[in-house]
């Protein structure tokens, strides 16, 4: 895979407001951990980690993203306790948290059954474990890339390679997590209902998520790719205006007692 970090700020944070609201009800799951330490995995640009440290009334608060031109956004929210690093979210390691908490990252780790044994383990005892990850592989947004990538001259330039969703059934997360110890938990798929003013801006949604995992392994035939993207996608959404882009994410929280 190259290098090149396709994340831009800017196309994220255009749907900042339709973005942040998953964010806020996981966060409503979460019980305050005064004086604790708590990790925002995927942290992003770090305002809502901001929103984080303080809700939960914690010590220390340490917000982790792979992506520098994402922590370039966070500097403006450092400080009193709240740190950022750039660091690999497949290969975190660091133990003794009160709260580890994922909102809309971890669907870039792969085998989600493994990440959550690993994730347990980095929780001290009575800590509490919060993820909302994307459930949105279904639907036309998603598998129109799968085909486009699967099409000449993509399909070279990418090896064969296609984005393929790791994350898992609801009630498979609920088994998984009480089978490592979480007796209390709250496990829900919710489908958030988006007004957006054209089928078009399905398409600057998709640029700002899925579609960097394409652009950064195809670099100058990018463009290409996502015309033909385009090109495939607009007809089979059809025409309302406003379109109204249901999303499907799946929240969890547990504690381990």
């Amino acid at each position: 895979m190259s290098g090149v970090d396709a994340w831009n700020p800017d196309q994220y944070q255009r749907y900042q407001s339709e973005r942040s609201q998953p964010f806020h009800d996981l966060l409503a799951l979460c019980q305050p951990a005064p004086g604790g330490r708590v990790v925002d995995l995927g942290c992003g640009t770090g305002e809502l980690t901001r929103t984080l440290h303080r809700r939960l009334q914690a010590r220390e608060t340490v917000g982790i993203d792979t992506s520098a031109a994402m922590l370039e956004r966070s500097r403006a929210f450092a400080g009193d306790g709240l740190t950022f690093a750039q660091a690999d979210l497949a290969s975190f390691e660091e133990t003794g948290w009160s709260v580890v908490f994922s909102n809309a990252a971890l669907q870039w780790v792969s085998d989600h059954e493994s990440l959550l044994a690993r994730l347990a383990a980095l929780i001290a005892p009575g800590g509490q474990l919060a993820v909302q990850v994307p459930a949105n592989h279904d639907h036309l947004s998603h598998t129109v890339a799968a085909e486009v990538a699967g099409e000449e001259p993509f399909r070279t330039a990418l090896g064969g390679y296609l984005r393929a969703s790791p994350v898992l059934a609801p009630e498979r997360y609920a088994e998984l997590l009480e089978r490592l110890g979480f007796r209390r938990q709250n496990v829900r798929l919710q489908v958030y209902g988006h007004p957006l003013g054209t089928p078009d801006d399905v398409v600057e949604w998709v640029k700002g998520t899925l579609l960097t995992d394409y652009e950064k392994r195809l670099g100058p035939l990018f463009p290409e790719f996502l015309a033909r993207y385009r090109e495939r996608l607009l007809p089979r959404l059809g025409d309302r205006r406003p379109y109204f882009f249901a999303f499907k994410r799946i929240l969890f929280w547990a504690r381990r007692e």
